[in-house]
């Protein structure tokens, strides 16, 4: 997967960056695999906007991703690699020797034609999804759960993974992207291989009306609001705002919001990094 950089003819031209699509095959998305999805626009049920600089954008439909990979000893077959508007990352579509169809996040160096398994005792290449009792230490993975059957809710995103470093006893201690060292139960699935389309963190829209169409308005800094707005607003000219917080007065900057008395806090190896 690679970056265009485009001539500056415009000036919405000039910065921009965008993917260049050559690994995706297909353009139309499989029609039983989709939901329709609505959107909130920031309001609540009572139509109260409870989240800020949200709204418009392209109307979507979800794909249905299979996240579980819980359909063990059939082998499936990569029909597609597509585009996924809900999503940084590739999906792929696999053919399953039954004649279902499912979604999956596509990993780097996933090839259409290529067979996929999932479930125990099977081997671990890329786009198999296995215990990791049974992956190789070092293996990098992506799609992991955190309880038996959960399904994939970790390293999900584009060029994301995460490696199995050592396992004790019935867990295994995996290094997340974020730096942080987590025990996971070895009974627990992933999936082999990195996140495709690694080069997602180098684009660049080159203008607004592209948050736009993904449904996000103009953001307001909170130093140019009047005191009543933000706790860092008001003052004559152009004042700093004081100590960096959120509308809220919750603390930036280092202001650590983790609870002590998280129950997950025991499973945590090493800190991610500060």
């Amino acid at each position: 997967m690679a970056v265009r950089k485009l001539k500056p003819v415009t000036p919405g031209q000039r910065h921009k960056i965008i993917g260049a699509f050559d690994t995706i095959t297909a353009s139309t998305p499989e029609k039983s695999l989709l939901e329709p999805l609505r959107k909130s626009g920031g309001r609540n049920n009572q139509g109260r906007m409870t989240m800020r600089y949200r709204g418009g954008g392209h109307k979507r439909h979800y794909r249905i991703i299979d996240f579980k990979r819980d359909k063990d000893g059939v082998n499936a077959v990569v029909d597609s690699v597509q585009y996924d508007p809900n999503r940084s990352s590739r999906i792929a579509l696999l053919n399953y020797e039954d004649g279902e169809k499912r979604y999956i996040i596509a990993p780097t160096g996933l090839k259409v034609g290529q067979t996929i398994r999932n479930g125990s005792g099977v081997e671990p290449e890329i786009g198999n999804a296995l215990p990791l009792a049974e992956v190789p230490l070092g293996t990098l993975v992506h799609n992991i759960e955190l309880k038996p059957g959960q399904g994939g809710i970790m390293a999900r995103s584009a060029g994301s993974y995460a490696q199995l470093t050592s396992r004790e006893g019935k867990y295994a201690i995996l290094k997340l992207p974020s730096g942080e060292s987590r025990m996971v139960l070895t009974s627990c699935r992933a999936t082999i291989g990195m996140v495709g389309n690694p080069e997602h963190n180098i684009e660049k829209s080159g203008k607004a009306g592209r948050s736009r169409w993904l449904g996000r308005r103009p953001r307001v800094r909170g130093v140019v609001m009047n005191p009543v707005d933000h706790p860092m607003g008001g003052g004559e000219g152009r004042a700093s705002g004081g100590h960096p917080r959120s509308r809220k007065g919750v603390l930036a900057k280092g202001y650590k919001t983790r609870s002590k008395k998280n129950t997950s806090n025991r499973y945590i190896v090493e800190r991610r990094k500060k």
